[in-house]
């Protein structure tokens, strides 16, 4: 395996990882935000 091949399988985890994170924030927050306008409590 080339240095590059190598280099770029072991930084495309972080990104596909932050992007997973990102998904999952992003529809926390809009849940959060929606149970806050509707006075109601999120568990």
């Amino acid at each position: 395996m080339s240095t590059f091949v190598l280099s770029v399988y072991v930084l495309m985890w972080p990104v596909i990882v932050a992007g997973v994170l990102f998904v999952i924030s992003r529809g926390f927050f809009r849940e959060w935000s929606e149970a806050r306008r509707n006075g109601q409590g999120m568990v």
